[in-house]
């Protein structure tokens, strides 16, 4: 891919946005933005001051669910009337395109509100015939379009002519055929499930990578809920926090000690140092249900007095994917950013920062 010269010199941008309230607020907005963002590959959560999983954390980890790798799919079977009235108006259903490139391959996103997002390049924008919008990341001359499908909407029936066309375009016109990643969120007990509904095509069946560990003689930022921005100076910010946390993800060394590397890294001020800290990592396909399920066990922790003042939940999205935060399309352009973050505090009070890469739109 080319990049432009002044792109290599420009300092990259990036978004963090943040926000204050408490759990049990009747505005709180917490639970929506977790549903605003569809797709996920990682899901941490950070607890100072402890070292042995809580039963209830490891319940709601063990309850991630399964998720589904169907390959070799013909994107015309998620239009099909047959599939959009046994998934897709019966809970929510979660596809992704697998081992896709944003910036330089087709691609396709199926969101829990019944929309299928289809990214394409010229060629096959124009082959397919289907109405879309140029990308915002296409520059002057679009190299690149978006088609947006309501699979939900009371005109897409098999009778209409938009059914009759979308059909006719993805199954003869320009076939499309991808790798995709399923998962359906449903309440009661279905007969029909994704496993059988694709018998016929690959399909294999994959349980979330689940990993505890203690980590020991942390140097850890003093928090206060009330000064998220920072001020008085004194406090940790927003900004130093999260920097914070993605050096413990990563393993960063704390000690800012002088060596043979180009750049050295210390904790924010004040800090202090913490004899030991669990962190659990699931890696997979995670719906944003579970991740409010296992939010609210995190709040629940909280009921009976413990050491911690306070616990991160970390959300990573896939860098690759069409989307960031509901519909709105998502970018790779240099670092392909898509998480966020929560600090939850012992009295319910929380932090939420979401971050995004260069030219997304603001979650």
């Amino acid at each position: 891919m080319f990049v432009p010269l002044r792109w290599l010199r420009e300092r990259p941008r990036h978004l963090l946005v943040c926000e204050r309230s408490h759990v049990r607020h009747e505005r709180s907005r917490h639970a929506v933005r977790v549903r605003d963002h569809a797709f996920n590959c990682r899901v941490s959560f950070l607890i100072p001051d402890c070292g042995i999983p809580p039963e209830a954390l490891k319940s709601a980890v063990a309850d991630v669910g399964e998720y589904y790798l169907v390959k070799n799919l013909s994107l015309h079977e998620l239009v099909t009337q047959e599939f959009i009235n046994t998934f897709v108006k019966k809970g929510s259903c979660y596809a992704l395109t697998y081992n896709t490139r944003i910036d330089q391959d087709n691609s396709a996103a199926l969101l829990p509100t019944g929309k299928l997002l289809i990214s394409v390049d010229k060629d096959t924008y124009e082959e397919l015939g289907l109405q879309g919008r140029p990308s915002l990341y296409s520059g002057k001359k679009p190299m690149r379009y978006i088609i947006t499908v309501d699979l939900t909407d009371s005109a897409f029936n098999p009778d209409s002519k938009k059914h009759k066309r979308v059909i006719w375009a993805l199954r003869e016109k320009k076939p499309l055929e991808f790798d995709f990643l399923l998962a359906w969120h449903h309440k009661g007990s279905e007969e029909s499930t994704l496993m059988s509904y694709f018998s016929k095509n690959q399909i294999q069946a994959h349980q979330p990578k689940i990993t505890f560990s203690t980590l020991r003689n942390v140097q850890c930022p003093i928090l206060e809920y009330n000064k998220l921005q920072g001020e008085p100076e004194s406090a940790c910010s927003a900004q130093e926090f999260f920097e914070w946390l993605g050096a413990i993800l990563n393993q960063v060394d704390l000690d800012n000690i002088s060596s043979n590397f180009l750049s050295t890294y210390s904790c924010p001020q004040p800090g202090t140092v913490i004899e030991q800290t669990l962190l659990c990592t699931v890696t997979g396909f995670i719906v944003p249900e579970k991740i409010i399920h296992l939010l609210e066990q995190i709040c629940c922790y909280f009921e009976e007095p413990k050491l911690a003042h306070w616990i991160s939940l970390i959300v990573h999205g896939f860098a690759d994917s069409p989307v960031s935060w509901r519909e709105s399309e998502h970018g790779f352009l240099k670092g392909g950013e898509n998480l966020y973050s929560f600090v939850i505090f012992r009295s319910l009070d929380y932090w939420l920062q979401m971050a995004v890469g260069a030219y997304d739109d603001c979650p």
